[in-house]
């Protein structure tokens, strides 16, 4: 397999323990924690470092998605097969995106981390949060759904839609297949593409610590661990529920599906490093495709449900946006009935479909859900503006975690899942 070939290890050459990616990642965490806690202004100048990660990982992210589905796709013999993995990685999507805003809603019920705080709504200035809230109103489901068609059929490679990549892809890979055998040149082409853009992305990775370094201390020196202290039992709530949704409600469903949990999250967390260092799960992408791959499931499945995940199964998002809204109407002394719950439940499942996997987006679906429920007001996101930061972290862990549990899931109901190769790889050394 393509992607196999940049996984392996050189044999007979163990790596020592300062080269391994992880160990590096981490090392550069926790240095920029400490940059950014001592000398924050100095962790601020850190930014570009992380942004300059992050901006490198996009731009072959369109490449990797292009190609991996496309080839996928093209494969395929039967269309009804790709009509069929799609269906039942959107029942997956739908059902567990749902079950992780139930969740945020019951927790936030139980714990109320907002009471007691006894804020004035009339006091509460809109201003800092206003470029949240613009972006909210112009992320109508008709935008959305427009947003998804590109503008020309190349457009999507140059641009940070990946949804529109996916459209092209799709497009792209049924085509070849219906006019196979004339197409078998171009198929056997964009093969030949995947390894030096495959290359490309091992390459980049080397640099996921300089990334994350400065990502973290531009956090910390920016915001200030203190910044979260007046509003700790929001956080600690948001990380708790967020573990207990990996770690039991997921690792229900790695059970059921023949895999540990804890094994899994041990082989992924290179992916869970860099994004816990970036706050962006998109950073993590071209990586966490090529582990689902090397962990036996099959390409077009790995090329269909992570790409889409990352835009239609967002269960930290999801917990957060129910979380944080009954917060702030807790915050506010405000009491929201059963009713009005549930109908911020069904405007969440809505507005939390196709928001991007990167650092923010998750307030700006707050911003677009809390513009639809009037009576949790829209300014009370100021309360949280200072600690989203911290809370993007865990959203976009939780995010990544679930769309390669879901990866797995849909190759085992496909058949399309190398039990012996994922075994291999979750119980190696």
């Amino acid at each position: 397999m393509i992607v196999e070939e940049y996984n392996q290890a050189v044999p007979g050459k163990k790596k020592k323990f300062y080269q391994v990616l992880y160990i590096q990642v981490l090392m550069a965490i926790i240095v920029g924690v400490l940059l950014g806690y001592f000398y924050p202004s100095l962790g601020e100048q850190m930014k570009p470092l992380g942004d300059g990660f992050i901006g490198l990982i996009k731009m072959i992210i369109a490449p990797v998605i292009f190609i991996t589905i496309t080839v996928g796709i093209a494969s395929m013999s039967d269309m009804k097969k790709v009509g069929r993995v799609a269906g039942k990685a959107f029942i997956y999507f739908l059902t567990f995106s749902t079950l992780a805003l139930i969740l945020g809603l019951i927790v936030s019920n139980i714990v109320q981390p907002g009471k007691g705080l006894n804020i004035d709504p009339s006091t509460l200035k809109a201003s800092s949060i206003s470029q949240y809230v613009n972006k909210a109103h112009d992320s109508s489901l008709i935008n959305f759904i427009f947003e998804i068609i590109p503008k020309t059929l190349v457009s999507p490679l140059t641009g940070d839609n990946i949804l529109q990549v996916l459209l092209i892809a799709i497009l792209f890979g049924i085509a070849i297949s219906l006019t196979m055998p004339k197409s078998k040149l171009v198929l056997d082409f964009m093969e030949a593409l995947a390894h030096p853009v495959f290359k490309i992305v091992s390459i980049l990775m080397k640099l996921a610590p300089i990334g994350a370094f400065g990502a973290i201390a531009f956090t910390i020196g920016k915001y200030g661990i203190e910044s979260i202290g007046n509003l700790l039992a929001l956080v600690i709530t948001f990380y708790t529920t967020s573990l207990f949704f990996v770690i039991v409600v997921l690792g229900a469903v790695a059970k059921y599906n023949g895999f540990s949990i804890f094994k899994f999250l041990k082989y992924i967390k290179d992916e869970l490093l860099l994004v816990l260092g970036t706050s962006s799960s998109e950073a993590a992408l071209p990586a966490l495709m090529q582990k689902m791959e090397k962990a036996g499931c099959a390409k077009s499945i790995v090329g269909l449900v992570v790409p889409t995940g990352y835009s239609f199964n967002l269960d930290g998002t999801n917990i957060y946006m129910t979380l944080a809204a009954l917060f702030i109407a807790q915050a506010c002394n405000i009491h929201l009935p059963l009713s009005s719950q549930i109908v911020l439940l069904l405007v969440a499942m809505l507005s939390s479909k196709g928001a991007a996997g990167v650092s923010g987006a998750g307030f700006i679906t707050l911003a677009a859900t809390l513009a639809v429920v009037p009576e949790v007001p829209i300014a009370g996101m100021t309360l949280i503006l200072g600690i989203d930061r911290f809370m993007s972290e865990c959203r976009a862990l939780t995010n990544m975690t679930g769309n390669a549990v879901a990866t797995v899931v849909v190759a085992r109901w496909e058949g399309q899942l190398d039990k012996e190769k994922l075994h291999a790889a979750l119980n190696a050394k």
